[in-house]
């Protein structure tokens, strides 16, 4: 891993760099796919599953006997660990649902707002070389619990055509409504234009890898709402000699194992401690089945020393990590001061991976700096706000001349005629 030893503000940029292709290169991609299949529907849908998947399919929905035969293979330890995390995910959930309140601004105006679920909602879940069935109810759960009434789920078949028996059991544990065998670029675009086999949808979640992200963003340009950018996972792990270097290793190891393109890195006070962790990372990296995936990603990240709380505190903001973690005797000034960030982990005991499965908070999180401006998906992300007001006679009465005043000042006769016309019949 490359040691970067207290750099400079100017050479932030170059130090918290992606490890990303240029948006230039995937764009031309994503483009051609989204023209082929809005002109040709499935035919374009299965033409790219077979180059990019290796596998025909003329069917691309999940059979009720594959759904049967998904809930027959799994162990009853995993059926019961799965509904331990729902439960903990609904909980969470839950307690993020609002109740309207009607505010009267003056007397006889009432205003409120109230929060409905978006109808037709799109799920992109990861398969390749790790199936995320955790990603289907970390998506799922708050979409059933916001009241969404067609889940659409979409994942990469392999090279026999089928999708993994624990996305399709999560699937229908949490309510998806169809689950269909296509995944990447054409998944996307089937569900921003719909085909006959491929319902359109109206928001997509998900996360994925470069193109997948670049889709959405461009799905966006043909009315699709997306959850946010969530592409290449990655860490930032703050810490101090009073951390465990074992811990904050296993850490970085697992958001390094998703993909040759995740990124971790390490921001410490002491070199000493830095060179402990280096070294725990490599004898455990040894261990890991998904070590060639780590190594290439443990290749784009970076130990950084910073000897200075302030500085590092500002270096994580720059960053805007999607996942953080906190080690260090003065927790608290981090957790106060961290203002972009995906979803935070505190203490030596709070593992990033535990977040991913079972805490209870949503793993689809805002990546490559976007934490900056957007949340990770929570229960208002499948939800959208629709305000109301009752006017009495008393309350137009009260407001009327506001209104005709401004209407007129920005020379809308009309806008200011709607209301004339009324208050005139109330003077009667």
């Amino acid at each position: 891993m490359l040691k970067i030893n207290n750099p400079t503000r100017e050479e932030w940029p170059s130090v918290i760099a992606r490890p990303t292709q240029q948006l230039e290169d995937i764009e031309v991609t994503v483009s051609e796919i989204f023209q082929d299949v809005r002109n040709n529907g499935d035919l374009a849908v299965k033409k790219y599953t077979a180059i990019f998947d290796g596998v025909e399919l003329n069917d691309m929905y999940v059979s009720k006997k594959e759904r049967e035969f998904a809930e027959a293979n799994l162990s009853d330890n995993f059926k019961s660990a799965i509904l331990k995390a729902k439960q903990n995910i609904e909980k969470f959930h839950v307690s993020q649902k609002s109740n309207f309140k009607i505010i009267e601004t003056v007397i006889g105006v009432k205003c409120w707002q109230e929060k409905k679920p978006i109808q037709k909602i799109g799920l992109y879940i990861p398969g390749g070389t790790a199936p995320l069935f955790s990603t289907v109810l970390m998506l799922a759960i708050p979409a059933q619990i916001a009241g969404c009434q067609d889940i659409v789920l979409c994942s990469p078949p392999d090279k026999n055509g089928k999708i993994a028996d624990e996305i399709i059991y999560a699937a229908q544990l949490c309510g998806c409504t169809k689950v269909l065998k296509v995944g990447g670029i054409q998944a996307v675009a089937g569900m921003t234009f719909g085909t006959k086999q491929i319902p359109k949808v109206y928001k997509i979640f998900g996360p994925g890898n470069q193109f997948v992200t670049v889709a959405k963003q461009l799905s966006t340009k043909y009315g699709m709402a997306i959850d946010m950018p969530a592409g290449p996972s990655e860490l930032l792990i703050i810490a101090d000699d009073s951390a465990n270097p074992k811990y904050v290793a296993s850490d970085l190891l697992s958001q390094a194992e998703h993909g040759t393109d995740s990124q971790v890195i390490l921001v410490a006070n002491s070199m000493n401690f830095i060179d402990c962790v280096e070294k725990e990372i490599y004898l455990q990296l040894a261990r890991l089945p998904r070590r060639d995936i780590a190594r290439k990603s443990i290749n784009n990240s970076k130990l950084i020393l910073c000897n200075d709380m302030d500085t590092s505190l500002d270096l994580v903001n720059s960053y805007g990590p999607e996942h953080l973690i906190i080690c260090t005797e003065n927790n608290d000034f981090y957790v106060n001061g961290i203002i972009n960030a995906g979803s935070v982990f505190i203490g030596d005991y709070s593992p990033e991976s535990a977040g991913d499965y079972a805490t209870g908070t949503n793993h689809t999180l805002p990546t490559n700096g976007f934490s900056k401006a957007y949340s990770g998906v929570n229960l208002d992300s499948f939800t959208k706000s629709i305000t109301f007001q009752e006017i009495s006679k008393q309350g137009l009465i009260n407001i009327g001349e506001t209104i005709e005043i401004m209407a007129e000042a920005e020379g809308l006769e009309a806008h200011k005629n709607a209301v004339t016309i009324r208050l005139n019949d109330l003077k009667l």
